[in-house]
């Protein structure tokens, strides 16, 4: 693939990544809005960006590129007038500010510099923040503005934008744009679809848009909402041997599958997608917070959950858009005939049943390989790294009881942009 772009598995080694350091956006986070934002409490901001430097300074440490999402979509607003234009049209619409804002606010917006605009784009708006604006004659007009304190958001921040995993998904030789459950993300998906589109890294790689189609539609449809229908890349694994694994939990859901499957078989891209049905819980909110990839033949699990889950696999049917579909026995069955190993090595989260809970909640399951057998994880998961150094596997622990507050783990914080095959 051009400019090097494609991820072929879970754990061969991880050349390039886009991660985003924690800033402004996790600043606007407050005992009042943090349920709001999907934070399960307030963030030590300073503290939470020595945790991310640290966790970016061992991926350098380990030969993996590190891009940062803000510097990315800084540049692109920089170098493409098209997507300046485009990105300021569909934060501020109608639905988000209301109708007598629209104009005055775009107008604001595009006179801003690019790195205030990614400002912006990221860490929200506040009425406060509109130097320049009229705002008494505003008011006269707009019952927004009227009813907005000083500190309302126009503009929400997305401090989850942390978490570059679930915003887009890169399998095999192409990307997926997910529609995002929550509405509190789903602009995330926005800014991404920016850079992929339009900064001179991506624009003209060579890569499919798995979905949405082309990548043309900023990588989320009304439609798609309208009707219930979503898609988040932690529940989405390459693992290897044109085999996507994907979980259907609280946040993705069958019919988006469906398009997935579609677009990789019409493309050959994949043969094959393992899809569990997992049970619909925050605690479990993706298939990476109780399954990880360690090594060629071994996988973390959280067993309550993963040995209760009805495992399907699905295939190309033989007519052109349809499926032959079948249960497996189970998802360590599956996930050992897809890999090609005759017994697939399995680690449960470590501890007994109450440690094991606390570690499983705390991301122990959540690590990312930067290789076989070498994998990054939670300093505060003592037993279940444990386990995993018992059974030969590296571990490179780095501090995360700051980030973690968002629900999320080393395997969250990373969206790997290259990654080699299994050999």
């Amino acid at each position: 693939m051009t400019n090097g772009l494609g991820v072929y598995s879970e754990v061969g080694t991880l050349r390039r990544v886009l991660v985003h350091r924690p800033g402004v956006c996790m600043e606007r986070l407050t005992p009042a809005n943090r349920a709001d934002f999907l934070f399960d409490d307030v963030v030590w901001v300073e503290r939470a960006q020595a945790e991310h430097d640290a966790f970016t300074d061992v991926l350098r440490g380990r030969g993996v590129e590190v891009l940062y999402l803000q510097d990315l979509l800084e540049e692109t607003l920089r170098l493409s007038p098209d997507a300046r234009r485009l990105s300021v049209e569909r934060v501020v619409s109608s639905y988000t500010v209301g109708l007598s804002l629209v104009d005055d606010l775009r107008a604001f917006l595009h006179g801003l510099a690019p790195e205030a605009l990614t400002r912006v784009l990221l860490g929200g708006l506040l009425i406060s923040d509109l130097a320049g604006l009229d705002l008494a004659a505003m008011s006269r007009h707009s019952l927004g503005a009227v009813m907005s304190e000083p500190d309302s958001f126009v503009l929400p921040p997305l401090p989850n934008t942390v978490f570059t995993r679930d915003s887009s998904a890169w399998l095999y030789g192409g990307v997926v744009l997910p529609p995002l459950f929550w509405h509190a993300r789903r602009l995330e998906v926005a800014n991404v679809s920016d850079i992929y589109r339009n900064h001179p890294m991506f624009a003209g790689g060579g890569f499919d848009f798995w979905y949405p189609p082309g990548g043309d539609t900023g990588g989320f449809q009304v439609d798609d909402f309208a009707q219930g229908a979503s898609l988040e890349g932690g529940d989405i694994m390459p693992i290897g041997n044109g085999t996507v694994l994907v979980g259907m939990g609280e946040r993705s859901t069958g019919r988006m599958v469906e398009h997935l499957a579609r677009s990789l078989f019409a493309a050959g891209a994949a043969e094959r997608i393992i899809a569990c049905r997992m049970e619909q819980a925050r605690s479990y909110m993706h298939l990476d917070t109780v399954l990880g990839f360690v090594d060629r033949d071994a996988i973390t699990i959280h067993p309550p959950v993963v040995e209760g889950m009805r495992v399907y696999s699905i295939r190309p049917g033989d007519r052109d858009g349809t499926f032959d579909i079948d249960q497996e026995r189970g998802l360590v069955p599956a996930l050992a005939d897809a890999l090609g190993v005759k017994t697939l090595r399995v680690i449960p989260t470590g501890g007994d049943v109450f440690r094991a809970a606390r570690e499983q909640w705390d991301d122990a399951n959540n690590v990312v390989a930067l290789e076989p057998g070498v994998v990054i994880a939670y300093a505060k998961n003592t037993a279940t790294n444990a386990a995993f150094r018992a059974k030969g596997i590296e571990v490179i622990e780095v501090e995360g009881s700051e980030l973690g507050k968002g629900r999320g783990g080393c395997h969250c914080m990373t969206c790997p942009l290259s990654r080699d095959g299994l050999e």
